[in-house]
């Protein structure tokens, strides 16, 4: 079970560090096998949350774009030869890495490249727009990360998305924590945080039921 912190703070205002929930989590049997920092190497001035404000072709490359993205400085144009990114495109939210960023090798494997400014195809390009797996997140490579749209541009992407993941190992008899609202209920339980209130909602949409079905008794005594 990979249990997201900002996730769980969604039930639980945990009151711990997070190295001090770990180990009540394990002494209490939910063994804690791994807890990793998502995010972590990502530079908070040079990973950033960016909008894409214009996609025209490359002049010299069927296959590439020259995307436009602005992230809170001055807006800079990029080389990228992505499938989702298309000409014509704004207003879509993307990660954005400035030189200078180091990231995930986008050719495979767990090694870290230092981003430089470089010349495609004859346009320089003084950044890039992100894939998952160039930002570690996973080996998804055949497009950029599309964000959220009310991802706000300019923000560190490591404070928009970077978070702590807690993995734990849980036996059979744990099941009630393959839910963040159990977890939520132990860490509570150990001392570790106080539950928030979460009153269920629910949402009425459509044509009225009454509109849909009817029922009639037949035998009023035979089904009072």
């Amino acid at each position: 079970m990979k249990v997201p912190l900002k996730w769980l703070e969604d039930f639980v205002t945990v009151e711990v560090p997070v190295a001090e929930l770990a180990e009540r989590l394990t002494f209490a049997g939910l063994e804690v096998e791994d807890v990793t920092e998502v995010g972590a190497d990502w530079d908070r001035e040079k990973v950033l949350v960016g909008e894409v404000t214009g996609v025209r072709r490359h002049p010299d490359a069927d296959k590439l774009t020259l995307v436009t993205v602005v992230f809170g400085g001055d807006p800079l144009e990029m080389v990228t030869g992505a499938p989702n990114i298309t000409v014509g495109m704004s207003g879509v939210k993307v990660p954005v890495a400035l030189v200078g960023a180091k990231l995930r090798d986008g050719k495979g494997g767990d090694g870290m490249i230092t981003l430089k400014p470089a010349k495609i195809r004859g346009v320089r390009s003084e950044g890039m727009v992100c894939s998952e797996r160039e930002l570690g997140l996973s080996e998804e490579h055949g497009g950029i990360m599309i964000l959220p749209d009310d991802a706000p541009v300019g923000t560190p992407l490591r404070d928009y998305l970077g978070d702590t993941v807690v993995a734990m190992d849980l036996t059979p008899n744990l099941s009630y924590c393959l839910s963040l609202a159990g977890v939520a209920r132990e860490v509570h339980a150990l001392g570790a945080g106080r539950l928030k209130e979460r009153p269920p909602e629910f949402v009425e949409e459509g044509s009225p039921v009454d509109d849909l079905v009817a029922v009639s008794i037949d035998d009023a005594g035979r089904c009072p």
